[in-house]
């Protein structure tokens, strides 16, 4: 009966911390990726026999343990300190709020030996012979997540984001319709902050809308036909990473190809250069103040220097 009360308080633990990681999502990116990041962390603890049953029992060296497995995984930096800001947003839903500090000497990267990172982009845009060959491998196994991919190739959406396209695709619709230039991207956006993308090419989107909609006719009414937005992005996920697209050619690429027909579609209505920056930030949905960020991350050839 012992054994089983302390199990129980173990899996109590497990699902509170995914309830904070639920709650602590939107400060750090979306909810699915920080759900996700507490998934790894929680297994990471399971595999080595670490039973904790609070969040008060989570000390540095649990942390540490987990970022430096990561690192030893071949995890990017980048990617460590990512997970590392994520489970500072769960510990401060807790109210650990000295163990989260960013100033935590434990937890930082000379401690953890992560080297201060170059923060130019790791993906290269995905080729239109590149997206169609993938594409084309997706769509015999299914159609919603190859609607999905439309989508994010065409006006450049998150992986979350064009999952839960299928709620504007209608909107999106009439906007074509209308002559607008641009769509709203309200859903699963990152800190849920919707913003207008601009229309580079009117009749790939157009086509792309009512591919999505012929698809959503047949999954009652979802592109992904799944539970809810968390199975739905993992089905997703699993089949683009099944139809090659990782490492360097990883679905961020797709976003990575819109930023380059975004820069072009300015500069041939005669933008400056940190004009187009700055409008291809908030198409992304950086916002207009990350012009030089996405110069950095999206356009690694790009000059820096002017911004």
């Amino acid at each position: 009966m012992k054994n089983k009360s302390a199990r129980s308080k173990v899996e109590q633990f497990r699902r509170d911390f995914v309830t904070l990681a639920r709650d602590a999502g939107r400060s750090y990116a979306t909810v699915a990726d920080s759900i996700r990041i507490a998934g790894y962390f929680l297994n990471y603890l399971r595999d080595n026999g670490i039973k904790l049953r609070h969040t008060d029992s989570i000390k540095n060296r649990h942390i540490v343990g987990y970022l430096r497995f990561r690192k030893e995984q071949g995890i990017s930096v980048r990617t460590i300190q990512n997970e590392r800001s994520a489970i500072r947003g769960v510990l401060k839903q807790a109210g650990r709020y000295k163990l989260a500090a960013p100033d935590n000497p434990l937890l930082s990267n000379k401690a953890l030996g992560l080297e201060e990172s170059s923060r130019a982009g790791t993906k290269l845009p995905l080729s239109p012979e590149e997206f169609h060959k993938a594409f084309k491998e997706v769509e015999k196994n299914n159609r919603g997540v190859a609607a999905a991919m439309l989508l994010s190739y065409t006006l450049g959406l998150r992986n979350k984001e064009a999952v839960e396209s299928c709620k504007s695709v209608m909107t999106w619709k009439r906007a074509i319709e209308t002559g607008h230039n641009s769509v709203r991207v309200v859903f699963g956006t990152k800190g849920g902050r919707p913003r207008n993308t601009v229309i580079v090419d009117r009749h790939a989107v157009r086509r792309t809308i009512n591919y999505a909609e012929n698809v959503m006719k047949e999954n009652n009414g979802k592109l992904i036909d799944r539970p809810d937005v968390r199975k739905a992005l993992n089905t997703y996920r699993y089949h683009v990473r099944r139809a090659g697209l990782t490492g360097e050619k990883a679905p961020h690429s797709m976003r990575y190809h819109f930023s380059q027909e975004a820069r072009r579609f300015y500069e041939n209505r005669g933008y400056t250069e940190r004009e187009i920056y700055a409008q291809v930030s908030m198409d992304l949905g950086h916002g207009d103040g990350r012009g030089r960020y996405v110069k950095q991350v999206y356009f690694r050839s790009a000059d820096t220097d002017d911004e």
